[in-house]
């Protein structure tokens, strides 16, 4: 696992999360653990190094 930090792109605190290098694409949602909003991730792995990390918030 590898720890990851971001900023949140709603209350913009800086907070981490940990991604799993042996899924080489994954697209989740998963709450902040400051504000509790929803976010969407998109994060892909080429041979266990992250090529793409990306965070949107899905609120409308």
């Amino acid at each position: 696992m590898n720890e990851h930090f971001f900023q949140c792109p709603y209350c913009w605190e800086e907070i981490s999360v940990l991604l799993d290098p042996s899924i080489n694409h994954q697209t989740y949602i998963e709450d902040c653990e400051v504000c509790c909003r929803p976010i969407e991730f998109e994060v892909a792995f080429e041979d266990g190094e992250l090529v793409q990390f990306e965070v949107r918030d899905i609120e409308q």
